[in-house]
């Protein structure tokens, strides 16, 4: 089994305009990545399902000849749209040594108080997938209900009201 904690390879995305959070669980090994920014797997469909539903088009985020991703794209449209980024772990240990979350054992979770201080218009957050729900909840008020995939819920954190979303995993 792996025992060495990695630390978040990724500074938080946090456009000043942001109205959403939006989190995943934690990035995988740098082995897998085309880009240094949030879902950087090829195989992870996160940028394709954003330019189907924003652009309607799923390769509009990809450089599909070489298999990679169009990064300041994706930076400019999160920014023009408000949406952050970052992840709900902070460190972790793989313990099988690949992107899972099922093999992700959290050894601190992020501080989201600080990421919504620095996000003040910010009152969404969304995770996309269990884990990254999971871990989230660890951070909510003891009471809140932990959203279902496609629903929401609320919770009182951060010094504001904040809709939690739920969505599946990419």
């Amino acid at each position: 089994m792996n025992s060495e904690i990695e630390t978040h390879p990724l500074k938080p995305f946090l456009p000043s305009n942001a109205k959403l959070l939006m989190l995943g669980s934690f990035p995988p090994p740098k082995t897998r990545w085309k880009m240094d920014f949030y879902y950087p797997n090829y195989q992870n469909d996160m940028w394709k399902i954003f330019g189907l539903i924003f652009l309607n088009d799923p390769t509009y985020f990809l450089n599909v000849a070489d298999k990679t991703f169009k990064e300041q794209l994706i930076c400019e449209f999160l920014t023009a749209k408000g949406i952050a980024i970052f992840d709900t772990a902070y460190q972790v240990i793989r313990l099988k040594g690949n992107a899972s979350d099922k093999f992700l054992q959290i050894t601190q979770v992020t501080d989201l108080a600080e990421l919504l201080r620095q996000i003040p218009q910010c009152h969404s957050i969304m995770t996309t997938g269990d884990k990254a729900t999971d871990t989230l909840m660890l951070s909510m008020p003891s009471g809140t209900l932990k959203p279902q995939i496609g629903q929401s819920t609320t919770a009182y954190f951060a010094q504001r009201n904040v809709t939690l979303y739920r969505m599946p995993s990419s």
